[in-house]
C-alpha cells in the first residue's frame, strides 16, 4: 500500500493497481499549487465530509476519470444528482470493494456543503487491504468511539487531524493512537493556514516522548506500507 500526501486532509492510496483519492481539496490550496489535479488518477473518491476544504476537487477529478464516489447517504446523494458514480454509506457500516472493506466510522465534527446545506455526518474510514489496514480519522474530535476500532481489527497506520481548533491538536492525536492501538501515525489537517499551524519538530517530540512514531510528510511526497 503506498499513501501520497497531498496537502491538508488529501490523499492518494495505491492498492495493488487501485487509486484512491480522499478529500481532494488540491486546487484551492496555495501550499499545494506544484500538484496538477489534471495529472491524478482516480479509481475511487472517499469523502469523510462535505466542508469545501474536503470536496472541492470531487467533482472535476470524478467527471475526468469516472471515479466512483465513496460518503455518506447525504454526499454520495448530491453527487449522484450530478450525474457521477457513487456508494453511499453510513456510520458502523462496511462494504467489500475490488481492493478491500471498507467501514465509516463516527467522527466528531460538522458538516455542510460550501452553499450551507446539509451534509450529512462526518465520518471517517478503515481502509483493510489484502495486506495492510489504515484508519483516516477525518475531521474530528478525540471521541472514545475510536477504541471500538481495536475490536474489530489491527491496524498499521492512524492518519489523523492535529492541527487543532478545528479537530484535536496534537496532544490529543496521541491519545487517539493510543484509544486505537496504533503507534504509527500520519499527521494530516495542519499548516494550510493560520488556525491549524504547529510546530513540527514539538510534535514529533511529543509522539517521540510516548513511544510513538508521528510522520509529517511534505506535499506530494509518499510513503509504503
Amino acid at each position: 500500500m503506498q499513501i501520497t500526501f497531498y496537502g491538508h486532509a488529501s490523499l492518494g492510496i495505491k492498492i495493488a493497481d487501485i487509486t484512491i483519492l480522499v478529500d481532494p481539496f488540491i486546487s484551492g490550496n496555495p501550499k499545494a499549487s506544484h500538484i496538477d489535479i489534471e495529472s491524478l488518477e482516480a479509481d475511487y473518491i472517499l469523502v469523510t465530509h462535505a466542508h469545501q476544504d474536503h470536496i472541492l476537487d470531487v467533482e472535476a477529478i470524478a467527471k475526468r476519470t469516472g471515479a466512483v464516489i465513496v460518503s455518506n447517504f447525504e454526499i454520495a446523494t448530491y453527487f449522484d444528482k450530478l450525474g457521477l458514480e457513487n456508494h453511499p454509506m453510513n456510520h458502523g457500516g462496511q462494504w467489500d470493494f475490488e481492493f478491500g472493506n471498507v467501514k465509516y466510522v463516527n467522527a466528531i465534527h460538522t458538516s455542510s456543503f460550501p452553499d450551507g446545506s446539509y451534509g450529512g455526518q462526518p465520518g471517517g474510514f478503515v481502509i483493510e487491504g489484502e495486506h495492510k489496514t489504515i484508519y483516516i480519522a477525518g475531521d474530528t474530535a478525540l471521541t472514545m468511539d475510536m477504541k471500538l476500532i481495536p475490536m474489530f481489527t489491527t491496524l498499521d497506520l492512524a492518519i489523523l487531524p492535529i492541527g487543532d481548533n478545528f479537530t484535536m491538536g496534537v496532544d490529543e492525536a496521541i491519545l487517539a493512537s493510543d484509544f486505537v492501538q496504533c503507534d504509527k501515525v500520519l499527521g494530516y489537517h495542519f499548516d494550510t493556514f493560520g488556525y491549524i499551524e504547529i510546530d513540527h519538530e514539538d510534535a514529533k517530540r511529543k509522539f517521540f516522548d510516548k513511544n510513538k512514531d508521528l510522520m509529517l510528510l511534505e506535499i506530494g511526497e509518499s510513503i509504503e506500507l
